[in-house]
Parts: C-alpha cells; sequence; structure tokens
C-alpha cells in the first residue's frame, strides 16, 4: 500500500531554503508529500501564512523558522509533525508543541558528519604541526631537516580526550578509530559499559585535560555547561597541548584561553568564539598559537545535499506511518544543543 501524501509547508528564511533545499530537493519532498505553493513561511503572523497553516499536517523547518508558539500552533489545527533540516531544534520548538504532542525530526545525525569530519582533520593537523610549519616553510623558503623533528611532533600514539558523546563527539570517536591514538571521554552520562562499547577510556574531566595532547569540545552550550572549560582545566592542560573547540564559544572561558595562548603555553583551533564574530582588535586574531574559523564545521555547499536527503527520507517514513528515525524526544531537550 502506498504512503498517503500529507500535506506540508517549508517554515525557514529564504536564504535558508535557497541553500540548502535546491530544485532536486523541493522536487525529492514533492513526491512525498503535498508541498504548499508559493514562498516559504518566515513570518507566521501574515494572512497568507495562516491560511497555510490552517491546512499543513507537517512543517519542514529549517534555518530563521519562527518559534512555533501557542498562538502558532492554534493557527495550525491539524499540525501533527515537524521535520527539521537543521540540527537543534531549540529556536523554534516550544513547550507547547510537546503539550501539543507533536512529532519531531531533526537532521543533528546529518549535520553531526562535516563537524566530526573537520574535528578529525585539525587533530591529525595539529599533531604534525601542519600549519606552523607551513606558514614557516613559506617565509623561509628553505625545506626542513626532516630528521631533526622533534619527537613530540606526530601523531602516533597521541592521547585526545573527546568533551561529551553528543552525536558529533561519538562520530569523532568513530572517525578516529583507524589511527594509533589513545582516546579519553569524559561525560558524566555514559557508563563504563557504554565506554567500553565506544572503545575510550572513560575520565573525569580534571584528567580528561591533564592528559590530552589534544581536547576536542563536543558539549551542548546548556546553562550548567556555560563556562565549563574553565581557567582551571585550561592551565592544567599540557605544555604545546591543544584545545578545538566546535561546539560554542560560551562553553570556554575565553579570557582563560587567551592567556593560555598569548602566553605561548597551548593551542587552539576554535570554530566558534564568544562572541561570534570578536571584535577586530580581539588579541587572538593575530595569536599564531590559535587557528579561528568562520563556524564552517557544520554543513556547507555540497553538504547541504545531506540533510534535505534526511528530511525527505524522514518526512517519507512518517507519511508511512515508520515513524522518525531520528526522532527529537522531549525528555532529551535539557541535554542537546
Amino acid at each position: 500500500m502506498s504512503a498517503r501524501r500529507p500535506r506540508a509547508a517549508l517554515a525557514m528564511t529564504p536564504e535558508a531554503a535557497a541553500a540548502v533545499l535546491d530544485a532536486d530537493a523541493v522536487a525529492a519532498l514533492r513526491e512525498v508529500c503535498d508541498l504548499a505553493p508559493g514562498p516559504v513561511l518566515d513570518d507566521f503572523g501574515t494572512e497568507r501564512a495562516r491560511a497555510v497553516l490552517r491546512e499543513v499536517e507537517v512543517l519542514v523547518t529549517g534555518w530563521g523558522c519562527p518559534p512555533l508558539d501557542g498562538v502558532v500552533l492554534a493557527a495550525a489545527p491539524r499540525l501533527r509533525a515537524v521535520v527539521h533540516t537543521a540540527g537543534s531544534v531549540r529556536g523554534h520548538i516550544t513547550q507547547a508543541c510537546w503539550d501539543r504532542g507533536l512529532e519531531v525530526s531533526s537532521a543533528a545525525a546529518a549535520n553531526a558528519l562535516p563537524v566530526a569530519e573537520y574535528t578529525v582533520a585539525m587533530i591529525l593537523l595539529t599533531g604534525k604541526r601542519v600549519l606552523e610549519r607551513a606558514r614557516h616553510y613559506r617565509a623561509a623558503r628553505q625545506g626542513e631537516a626532516a630528521l631533526r623533528v622533534p619527537r613530540e611532533v606526530g601523531n602516533y600514539g597521541r592521547t585526545v580526550g573527546i568533551l561529551s558523546a553528543s552525536l558529533i563527539g561519538r562520530r569523532v570517536i568513530e572517525l578516529l578509530r583507524p589511527y594509533d591514538l589513545r582516546v579519553l571521554l569524559h561525560d558524566p552520562y555514559v557508563t563504563a559499559e557504554e565506554a567500553a562499547d565506544l572503545g575510550v577510556d572513560l575520565v573525569g574531566i580534571g584528567e580528561l585535560f591533564e592528559r590530552g595532547d589534544v581536547v576536542s569540545v563536543h558539549t551542548p552550550l546548556l546553562p550548567a555547561t556555560r563556562g565549563l572549560v574553565s581557567r582551571d582545566l585550561i592551565d592544567a592542560m599540557r605544555p604545546d597541548a591543544v584545545l578545538v573547540n566546535t561546539a560554542r564559544g560560551a562553553v570556554v572561558d575565553q579570557d582563560a584561553l587567551t592567556d593560555a595562548v598569548l602566553a605561548g603555553r597551548i593551542r587552539a583551533v576554535l570554530d566558534v568564539t564568544d562572541p561570534e564574530v570578536l571584535p577586530p582588535g580581539h588579541p587572538l586574531w593575530d595569536c599564531d598559537n590559535v587557528l579561528i574559523t568562520p563556524h564552517l564545521a557544520g554543513s556547507q555547499g555540497n553538504e547541504w545535499r545531506r540533510l534535505a536527503e534526511t528530511a525527505v527520507t524522514e518526512l517519507a517514513r512518517w507519511a508511512a506511518g515508520a515513524g522518525f528515525a531520528h526522532p527529537v524526544r522531549r525528555d532529551r531537550m535539557g541535554l542537546i544543543a
């Protein structure tokens, strides 16, 4: 028996829709749902939006979707599900959604892969000190004496600390398995048995920072995790250790990190900062021990196709009565980004 075609609409900014949902993705969506015509919904208060909301069973959301509060839900009496084409749903899924009993899906697992790939690349590049050595090579215009490279350079037997077994943290652990690295994990919600299944050593947060040649931050920003990577933890890091942050800038005490890298004690790879973007005169911009990238680890360019494909697959499953493969659970909202 073929799946029915639920009435659906797109709710996100026009820019997000243009980036993530190309013509092929929109055509694929139309194969599995009756997609409302016309512009995407980026303001639920307009007359057109209210007319669309009266009919929809599913909203396909993306970056910039307005909050689905009680007023919006009252205007959408048939709405039963939300399929999000990005990661976090915190910006638009409200308590009213859970009270209504809406089913919610997210592409967070799909978005985790490019972040994990970026993280692994940076772990390996910093182990070989690629960026610094390339900069020196460009300036000197002559090669190195390869047999005089210090023994601390390289990735063999390096210790990598993973802070949080989030979706991204787990993908990083998975992608690190082929390498000759020792992987530590700190996550208060992971048991010793789960850590053994992941193939990592479960340690306290202090030990993670003391032993890691690299510490990679994958903790969601929550009230309890703001400033979690404290001055004491940063000061405990090994000389020349690397802090990689692809989570949120505010998880790290940025003043403490700035002091440590300016002193030349540690290095850092920051895809996120606090604030984002840093002020033009911030000392991190000119620090040779820091690589700052413009929040690019997550899905970009052709990687947006993976998000769209995930959304189409989720909507097809839901329409067929199979449920979501990547549901967002109400009881997990306090633990996810």
